[in-house]
């Protein structure tokens, strides 16, 4: 019996019958540690020089894609942070009762302090937070339902409402980035 999938890496001077210790012909897999162990990819390119003579394994499309995702998502997580402290300071602008401007300002300084901390990772090289981009895309979502829950009035309400709406979107847009991001990271390469 054959696989049908060649996963016994036999080269072609093995294609013939084997012989196991019972002298019996064997068509099973051979473990072949030295083998499999060149064939192992981290996928982070750290002890992969012997193989691919000292150059990062992933192809420059990979690179630029990685590159132009890290600078898209800090801008973002910026621009995030930015409608946070705007939430915190409508309450200022617009006139409204305690409910409100109370949940504006502790759901603005939440958004504003983890949109922040997430824009530190992006501009220090270290990957986007999926939980806190996920954290800040519920707090959007809170912030457009909130709008009505708490009856706002006014330019408040339409200011909330909106604000949610961008800061929902654009932190699930984070999320998700992240979250492929980290997909494209672990995931074999080419040669696995």
């Amino acid at each position: 019996m054959s696989d049908p999938n060649g996963d016994d890496r036999r080269t072609s001077d093995e294609s013939g019958p084997r012989t196991g210790s019972g002298g019996r012909a064997d068509d099973g897999p051979v473990n072949r540690p030295e083998e499999a162990a060149a064939d192992i990819d981290s996928g982070t390119g750290i002890g992969d020089g012997e193989r691919s003579g000292g150059r990062d394994p992933r192809d420059e499309s990979t690179q630029v894609a990685n590159e132009e995702r890290r600078r898209k998502t800090s801008v973002i997580s910026l621009l995030v942070a930015v409608l946070g402290a705007w939430v915190a300071l409508s309450v200022l602008v617009f006139e409204t009762a305690a409910a409100p401007l109370w949940n504006n300002v502790l759901v603005g300084l939440v958004v504003l302090a983890a949109a922040g901390y997430n824009y530190y990772r992006v501009a220090n090289d270290v990957p986007l937070s999926t939980g806190i981009a996920s954290l800040i895309a519920v707090l959007g979502i809170w912030l457009i339902v909130s709008a009505a829950l708490l009856e706002m009035t006014g330019g408040l309400f339409w200011s909330t409402l909106a604000t949610g709406v961008l800061i929902a979107g654009l932190a699930g847009y984070n999320a998700y980035e992240a979250r492929e991001a980290r997909t494209v990271a672990t995931e074999p390469g080419p040669g696995a």
